[in-house]
């Protein structure tokens, strides 16, 4: 069954926190991350991206940054910026987008049950990347920045959950200049900890929705400290790291779509004919095409959307892997028509959230800079749970979840 533990948060005072949180640390390139955190000493960007607090041109992998990022967090501690809590807390961090709120319970999760696979993933990470936040983990010790866990829902976490925030006023509550709200309260009475911690030791397992290379380093550091510590107990902060857990019945999984810079040779009319040996093929003219069922894809070319089915026994409908839009479009499409090998690595294709709306797709045919692109229908959860319970990983590019999570807002330290 998997831990989850209360702790004691290092958090911004109630009037600082619209102003220390920010952005998470992948979302942004380090001049965006500069022009975000703009005057505003406070941002937590000069701790997740301490390139910032250098001339531009900095390498973000220097040992000198991360030794900044140090600094930095040590003296928003200093200034007050962030202020610990003074017993062992859970927390609840919400967030409102179009009208719609998700609950999300904050507290530790164990680098035990990551690395005995009760906290299951469903992405590949990339070592380069792991031993980047490793670095920005270990040279501060603490996990600045939390991940976005979800967990199947137990109706009296829920209840419980839905109480407290009925009853009680949120500690900080403030949109951001993205429109998200974000309202968060802490859990500080001792009896109903007792029960969120007895109710959460009969979820069975928990899953990575976002952050996988924040919750790799996060256990491998924490296993680092305990292999390096003779006396180990098993009850050192290290062996826990910081997770928001939303329950599955209140998240959603946008779409994940694809735009590529040529068509591999061919002209529009012969991509078009090669498509229908697999896909039902259906001009639709030049209003947007958004795929409405799974196995449907929107296409935009020259100018023309067109809606592409997939045809019966195109794809493995037994196969957890086999059956999804990403591999059908990636096998059918992206390799076989347009000789695209590796999502991963292939300069010619490019990978566009759903968030941003088709018309960003139209946007970026029309002006030139890609010659095709493709709307996919998004993975549900219930598709990305199974793929992790089975053990497999889901194509690169599959998932994206919005809101992402500010940072800021809560810091586990150890």
């Amino acid at each position: 069954m998997a831990i989850l533990k209360p702790f004691k948060g290092l958090r911004p005072p109630k009037e600082l926190a619209h102003l220390v949180a920010s952005k998470p640390y992948d979302v942004l390139n380090s001049e965006e991350a500069r022009k975000e955190a703009g005057d505003n000493p406070k941002s937590l960007l000069h701790i997740i991206k301490p390139e910032i607090n250098f001339p531009p041109g900095k390498d973000e992998h220097d040992p000198d940054v991360y030794e900044k990022a140090a600094e930095m967090f040590a003296r928003f501690q200093q200034k007050g910026w962030l202020l610990p809590d003074p017993e062992d807390y859970y927390y609840i961090y919400a967030q409102t987008m179009d009208g719609q709120t998700q609950y999300g319970l904050v507290g530790c999760a164990g680098v035990e049950d990551y690395l005995n696979g009760i906290i299951k993933k469903h992405e590949l990470t990339r070592p380069d990347k792991e031993e980047d936040r490793m670095k920005h983990v270990r040279v501060n010790s603490a996990n600045v920045e939390p991940v976005f866990f979800t967990y199947r829902a137990v109706p009296e976490i829920d209840k419980l959950i839905e109480d407290w925030v009925a009853e009680n006023a949120p500690e900080y509550d403030f949109v951001a200049d993205d429109r998200i709200g974000h309202h968060f309260w802490v859990i500080n009475d001792p009896e109903v900890i007792a029960k969120i911690t007895a109710l959460f030791a009969t979820v069975p397992y928990t899953y990575v929705a976002d952050g996988h290379h924040r919750t790799a380093a996060a256990a491998l550091v924490g296993d680092e400290r305990k292999r390096m510590n003779p006396h180990h107990t098993g009850r050192e902060e290290y062996n826990y790291f910081l997770a928001v857990h939303f329950p599955d019945n209140q998240l959603r999984i946008i779409d994940y779509n694809r735009v590529v810079r040529d068509l591999n040779g061919m002209t529009a009319r012969e991509l078009i004919e090669k498509l229908q040996k697999n896909f039902i093929v259906v001009p639709k003219g030049v209003q947007p095409c958004k795929p409405d069922h799974l196995h449907n894809f929107g296409m935009y070319l020259e100018g023309q959307w067109y809606s592409l089915t997939s045809k019966p026994g195109t794809y493995n409908a037994n196969d957890p892997i086999g059956v999804l839009d990403v591999t059908i479009s990636s096998n059918l499409i992206l390799k076989e028509l347009l000789g695209i090998e590796d999502l991963r690595r292939d300069k010619r294709i490019d990978f566009v959230g759903g968030i941003r709306g088709l018309e960003e797709l139209q946007r970026r045919v029309d002006n030139g800079e890609m010659k095709v692109a493709f709307a996919l229908y998004p993975v549900s959860m219930d598709q990305l749970m199974d793929i992790a319970d089975t053990g497999n990983i889901m194509p690169p590019k599959t998932t994206w979840f919005e809101p992402k999570l500010r940072s800021g807002l809560i810091i586990h330290t150890f």
